[in-house]
């Protein structure tokens, strides 16, 4: 024991193989095992994902997919020197560098010839122009200049390690001084970008976006209709509804609207809506918005809706306005602001903030809809779109519902945050896709996409319909940190869903960074794919959902209407951007 222990102290004060000297900042020496590893991610960063990418966008992908890969080749080789790991030398050296750099050669040169015909593919399928092969001299110097600014900041952080490295040699050995210092200096770098940048960053966020919500869209006036909360009969002040909630309240179908698409007779919808400035704390606004609905006569409608909003208090224009045609106007749907900041932010920030804001608003409403009599009530449901629907799934899991389930919950583009949907899609049946899975023969829980619920739920769909619809190609769905490491089900072979490219495959890390960056570009593809769901993918999951009873050839020419409608506001909104 005593021989094993000297060994151990010998091996811990034996010097290190010398240290060749590391290039400066801006020398140009590189590893050619960095170089190998990096020429391989950049040749995998052109393969498809999830949408198409515009020249730029593949830049940064591909100049942060070799920095990744030469980092990795290059640490992996110096760890190999510092542990002595004996290396190849001479003539099989160069023939395993050869050998290696030749295969990734090939593979890279095979990527840059297909990637436009790649790209195009995936544009053609989602109805988008084709992408020129001029596009490769926005790539090479957009990825280029990502990737020298990330080798500059990756050697300044390596300058540091190596001066630290020398400052503690002076008092512990060289092997022990250099495994401290990468601790200690680890630790608080990773205590600085994920604690004290990431609060400024939220704060500075919540400071610039508070004073876009002070802001009106140009669509939005203030609301006549007493139907609506900021309308002169509202105990909310319009004001400070939040520019979305200004945009919510005075938007959306009238009655005389839902006329020329429906049997007539129709009602003015119910919308009220409660903003952060209504009102100093949650509860009280949650009690605000409660004294809308009882104002507005919401309780005597057929169909009443808590809506969770996503980031900055928006609530989908589709998923609204097609229950409001579906059911004639008698509805009333209610929504609560939680947050100034755009979904790409909330998304991280407010994961806490939107599950206490609807479980408190939902309580509030429910327990009020609770005593009443159940002839005498409203059908109770629950929706929410992306961020909206984490908080969707924080009432679902609550106790509230126990004793007066809700009649369901529309969740559409629900994200990768979401551990219901996550564990739904775990439990799955045999049989049925990540994509659109089937669980219990659907029983309570289904899923749809554009053409509709997915087969398989054989089921008799219970008192409590929930249903959760997404697309293949939605990257806040799909994107989680197990892509790292781990092939996800719905790119296998026969799971992946038909909007998502046959030549999109799995690749450590880079697959999950790839992902990452379609995130924000998930709104700017064609309705039908990525995070934008169509008016008719609304209207039949609501009606799916509510159970209506209304023909599928009454079904279809709404959704017609609805489309051109949609359509209309878009053309507007392009002609006069401002």
């Amino acid at each position: 024991m005593t021989g094993v222990l000297q060994r151990a102290r010998d091996r811990l004060y034996e010097p290190p193989p010398p240290r060749r000297r590391a290039p400066g900042i801006l020398e140009p020496s590189f590893s050619a095992v960095g170089l190998v590893v990096a020429l391989w991610f950049f040749s995998i960063s052109l393969t498809p994902s999830l949408l198409p990418r515009e020249g730029w966008v593949q830049g940064i992908e591909s100049g942060v997919a070799a920095i990744v890969g030469y980092g990795l080749g290059a640490g992996a080789y110096a760890i190999a020197r510092f542990l002595t790991v004996p290396a190849a030398r001479g003539r099989w050296r160069a023939i395993l560098l050869v050998g290696a750099l030749g295969l990734i050669a090939l593979q890279s040169g095979f990527a840059i010839w297909a990637y436009v015909g790649w790209q195009n593919a995936t544009r053609l399928d989602f109805g988008m122009e084709p992408l020129s092969p001029l596009v490769w001299p926005a790539i090479v110097l957009v990825g280029t200049a990502t990737a020298a600014i990330l080798l500059i900041v990756a050697r300044t952080v390596r300058t540091l390690f190596r001066k630290a490295d020398d400052l503690v040699d002076r008092f512990l050995p060289r092997r022990l001084a250099v495994a401290s210092v990468g601790i200690i200096l680890t630790a608080l770098m990773w205590w600085v970008a994920s604690g004290a940048f990431v609060n400024a960053f939220f704060t500075f966020s919540n400071w610039t976006f508070s004073g876009q919500d002070l802001q009106t869209n140009p669509d939005s006036s203030r609301p006549v209709d007493p139907a609506k909360s900021g309308s002169p009969a509202s105990a909310v002040q319009w004001e400070e509804l939040g520019r979305q909630g200004r945009s919510f309240v005075s938007t959306g179908p009238t009655a005389a609207d839902i006329d020329e698409a429906g049997p007539g007779g129709a009602i003015e919808p119910i919308r009220a809506y409660v903003g952060l400035r209504s009102a100093e704390t949650l509860q009280e606004r949650a009690d605000l918005l409660l004294e809308e609905l009882v104002r507005t006569g919401a309780f005597d409608r057929e169909v009443m809706v808590v809506a969770t909003t996503t980031g900055t208090g928006y609530l989908d224009p589709h998923g609204v306005d097609s229950l409001e045609y579906l059911f004639n106007g008698d509805t009333a749907i209610a929504g609560a602001q939680y947050s100034y900041l755009p979904s790409w932010i909330s998304l991280l920030a407010d994961q806490a903030e939107v599950e206490e804001t609807s479980r408190v608003v939902f309580r509030t409403i429910h327990d009020y809809w609770a005593e009443l009599p159940d002839a005498a009530r409203p059908r109770l449901y629950l929706n929410g779109l992306s961020l909206g629907t984490t908080g969707v799934e924080a009432v679902l899991s609550s106790v509230d519902i126990l004793n007066e389930p809700i009649d369901g919950a529309l969740m559409t583009g629900p994200p990768f945050l979401n551990e219901m949907h996550y564990e739904i899609t775990r439990a799955r049946d045999e049989g049925s896709t990540a994509a659109l899975p089937v669980l219990n023969e659907g029983r309570t829980v289904r899923f749809a996409d554009e053409s509709g619920i997915a087969p398989g739920n054989t089921a008799v769909w219970g008192t409590t319909r929930l249903l959760y619809l997404q697309h293949g190609s939605d990257p806040v769905v799909w994107f989680n940190q197990h892509l790292a490491f781990e092939e996800p089900a719905w790119l296998r072979d026969g799971e992946r869903a038909p909007d998502v490219s046959d030549e999109m495959a799995w690749y450590p890390l880079v697959t999950m960074w790839q992902v990452l960056l379609d995130m924000p570009a998930a709104g700017s593809v064609p309705e039908g794919f990525g995070h934008l769901y169509t008016p008719t993918a609304n209207l039949r999951a609501w009606a799916a959902v509510t159970n209506a009873e209304m023909a599928d050839a009454d079904l279809s020419s709404l959704a017609t209407h609805l489309e051109e409608r949609a359509d209309a506001a878009q053309a507007a909104l392009e002609t006069h951007p401002s």
